[in-house]
């Protein structure tokens, strides 16, 4: 059996050949680029630098009766504490800045005629933040009249 006579059978002419050398290197070359940028995108950890929002769960009450306002910090969600802010706090009864809240504290302020931790009309927030990116978010908020 002479196998010479079915080369140009099995392997064809250069008419009949599907696709050139040429283009066949550079798709190969595309495909190795394109694999090569995946990889390095998760090992180089490229979309981890989207920014997350700070979560907490934040249990803000208004008592009109007592004149109170009641804050409880009831989880952190994947935050690293929260803040209290206000506009209306009364004398030296408003929180520092070093005063930051974690799970299961509870604080109440008073409204005392003028005498007490804040006054008659305003608003607070409580604002989860997260110490390593310096997100801040607000997760709750309270308005109160006891006029």
């Amino acid at each position: 059996m002479d196998l010479k006579a079915l080369k140009p059978k099995l392997i064809g002419s250069d008419d009949e050949r599907a696709v050139s050398p040429v283009i066949g290197v550079i798709l190969m070359v595309a495909i190795t680029v394109i694999l090569a940028a995946v990889i390095a995108a998760f090992v180089l950890d490229l979309g981890g630098s989207v920014g997350q929002e700070a979560q907490a769960g934040v249990s803000m009450e208004v008592d009109s009766s007592a004149n109170e306002v009641q804050v409880e910090v009831t989880s952190l969600g994947n935050s690293d504490h929260v803040n209290l802010t206000s506009s209306d706090w009364s004398g030296s009864s408003a929180p520092s800045s070093a005063e930051y809240m974690k799970v299961g504290d509870a604080v109440t302020y008073a409204y005392d005629g003028g005498s007490g931790d804040i006054d008659e009309t305003g608003q607070m927030s409580a604002v989860a933040v997260i110490n390593e990116s310096e997100t801040e978010t607000q997760v709750g908020s309270e308005e109160w009249d006891f006029s």
